[in-house]
This record gives C-alpha cells, sequence and structure tokens, in this order.
C-alpha cells in the first residue's frame, strides 16, 4: 500500500461537487489557491473529474453562462488510479496532470497523488541525502551488462541506488545511473571508473554529492 501512504487524503483536500456551478467553483478556486480540484458526487464518495480555473475564465471570458454546472467543463474523467496499482501504471497515467485522483478498494475517491509527492519519492530511491557520487555509464545494452558493472563496482563499494534509462530506445546506447554512498573516496571513485572502461563500459558523467 505504498502509493496509499503517498497520497493527500480527502480530508485534508479542497473538493467540489458536481452540483456547484461554474460561478461557485470559480469562488472556491479563487479562495483555495488552487488551480485545479477534484469534482465528486453529491455524497463525496465518486470522483467525476476535475475542473481547471483556466477553463472556466476561458468560458467567462467568451461570455459563458457561469450558472452552468460544474461539470460542464469536467476534465480528466478517466485519469485515476487505485491505491492497489503498480507504480508503472501511475507513470503512465498521471504523466502532465498536476495530480492523479486515487480510489479505494471499494472504487471510491481516496484522495490524490501530487507531481511533487512522487518526485520525493524518486528523490529517496536515488539515496541523494547519503550518496557521494553518482556515475553515468553508457552500456550497449547486452545481456549480462548491468550484472557486470554491479560486480565492478561491488569490488570497490556497496551500491545505494542503481536506475536504467533508455531501455526503449533502438540505438545501441543504455545508461544506468548508480548511486554510491556516502565515504567513497575519490580514489575508489578513479579505481571503479578505470574498472569500468577496461570492461569497454564508458562512465559519461561523475556528479559529485558532496558538492551539491
Amino acid at each position: 500500500m505504498l502509493i496509499k501512504s503517498l497520497c493527500i487524503p480527502k480530508k485534508s483536500l479542497t473538493t467540489i461537487k458536481e452540483t456547484a456551478t461554474l460561478q461557485e467553483a470559480i469562488d472556491i478556486l479563487e479562495k483555495s489557491g488552487y488551480r485545479c480540484v477534484p469534482i465528486l458526487d453529491e455524497t463525496g464518495k465518486i470522483f467525476r473529474g476535475n475542473i481547471y480555473k483556466m477553463h472556466i475564465y476561458r468560458h467567462q471570458a467568451s461570455g459563458g453562462d457561469m450558472n452552468l454546472p460544474v461539470t460542464t467543463l469536467l476534465k480528466n474523467a478517466t485519469k485515476y488510479i487505485s491505491v492497489e496499482s503498480s507504480f508503472f501504471k501511475v507513470f503512465f497515467t498521471i504523466k502532465e496532470l498536476p495530480y492523479i485522483a486515487v480510489l479505494d478498494e471499494d472504487n471510491r475517491f481516496y484522495g490524490i497523488l501530487t507531481h511533487s509527492k512522487l518526485l520525493n519519492m524518486l528523490e529517496q530511491s536515488w539515496n541523494v541525502d547519503i550518496g557521494s557520487y553518482v556515475l553515468t555509464i553508457a552500456s550497449t545494452g547486452q545481456k549480462g551488462d548491468l550484472a557486470t558493472m554491479t560486480k565492478i563496482i561491488s569490488k570497490y563499494s556497496s551500491i545505494a541506488s542503481c536506475i536504467t534509462l533508455d531501455i526503449s530506445r533502438e540505438d545501441w546506447v543504455r545508461r544506468t545511473m548508480v548511486t554510491l554512498p556516502a565515504g567513497v573516496t575519490k580514489e575508489n571513485l578513479d579505481d571503479i571508473v578505470a574498472h569500468l572502461e577496461r570492461k569497454s563500459f564508458k562512465v559519461v558523467e561523475v556528479e559529485d554529492l558532496n558538492q551539491q
């Protein structure tokens, strides 16, 4: 239930009922300061979609009726995940949304997962706060490359985190970002880089987290 732990729960959110008018919605948005909030049904349990401040203002500027129901400009009705969804689904669903609605096991609105919460989780998985160096290693993406890389690095240091990029690209370059833990010396680092490059891996970048 990691997603549930990252969510902002419904009780902490500003929401709008589907029976509200566009005028009532813009008043709530202006008061809250948010550019977008969830629309729920009258019971407050069912997620209907999102309402965006900019869409209401565009409607108003073009002479639209502000007494129309808020659902007139409802967006993202199908953009939601479950508390049990995989992180793959989260990444594919949230994309450019400010947040993604989260439903509980009974498909009732549970809360939202924001971009910032997701990025904070990724930052923690990267172990930036307790790392020493981040190595970006280029490889051909052949079978066994990752195992060989980590075996080499493990001769000199443990590994705080590892992320592989470019896995869907068709060219031969794959990038693997490895964070080394605190305490790794410059001499250890140089030995790791030299050993990797002897084995035909290219260390294209080394970021010193001690100087962040």
